[in-house]
């Protein structure tokens, strides 16, 4: 039976340090994507004919930037690089399994955690510059300065949500291959694996999703915000113009 977990597959060990397969498979990902990246856009075309794989490429940055923009009805610009990069090193290290050996990285739950507070970073660095420093804390202080405690415990509590949500499904996903592959003839396990490369593909799209509502309530809130106080001004502006 495989390892439930690429943390306990140990390649190199130098006292306490410890070269698992975690680490080795996540750079495994980041060189693909780095290197395939290169190699796409490294002769762009504008008209045609358009090669297969920029057309590819740039088929799903539309589709991200379609997505993002759906979810929070802003303007997918400032956020596609980093939702893009979270949802294409999710897709890459699920879909890898195919390859022989490939332990994906996403089944530790060391990478869905470090993942995960990327998410926990990024929301209050995305609503800190949407607004500014001091409107975004007394987001925590609304309605009433006694909900700050549940406010950061609303932060953690999703952020722990992301992080186990992705491991458990990506984990339990190579148990049930794990187990099928001991006990089933061949085919049935080749079934499984390829109902595991759809389930990973859902899974970065979810994680993704979640990342995108978590970061758009901590800046649409600013534009209602903003909003309001326009129309406040306006409706001020109006008496006034009405009197003279």
């Amino acid at each position: 039976m495989t390892d439930i977990t690429p943390d306990t597959l140990i390649y190199v060990e130098w006292g306490f340090v410890k070269l698992n397969a975690t680490l080795v498979f996540t750079w495994v990902v980041m060189i693909v994507l780095a290197l395939g990246s290169w190699l796409v856009t490294r002769r762009l075309k504008i008209g045609p004919p358009i090669p297969p794989w920029q057309n590819m490429l740039e088929t799903i940055v539309s589709l991200v930037r379609d997505q993002i923009r759906e979810v929070t009805d802003q303007e997918a610009s400032p956020y596609l690089p980093f939702i893009g990069t979270l949802f294409l090193f999710i897709a890459a290290s699920n879909l890898l399994v195919i390859l022989p050996g490939f332990q994906p990285p996403t089944g530790s739950l060391s990478t869905t955690t470090a993942l995960a507070l990327c998410v926990f970073f990024a929301i209050p660095i995305f609503g800190i510059g949407k607004r500014g420093v001091i409107p975004y804390l007394k987001h925590y202080l609304e309605p009433t300065p006694f909900m700050l405690p549940f406010q950061i415990i609303s932060e953690i509590s999703r952020t722990v949500a992301l992080a186990v949500r992705l491991f458990g499904n990506v984990m339990s996903g190579s148990l049930i291959v794990a187990i099928i592959f001991s006990i089933l003839p061949l085919f049935v396990p080749i079934i499984m694996q390829m109902l595991g490369l759809v389930i990973g593909f859902i899974q970065a799209y979810i994680f993704a999703i979640l990342a995108m509502v978590y970061i758009a309530s901590a800046t649409r809130v600013y534009e209602e915000e903003e909003e309001k106080e326009e129309k406040g001004q306006d409706e001020q502006q109006q008496p006034g113009k009405a009197a003279g």
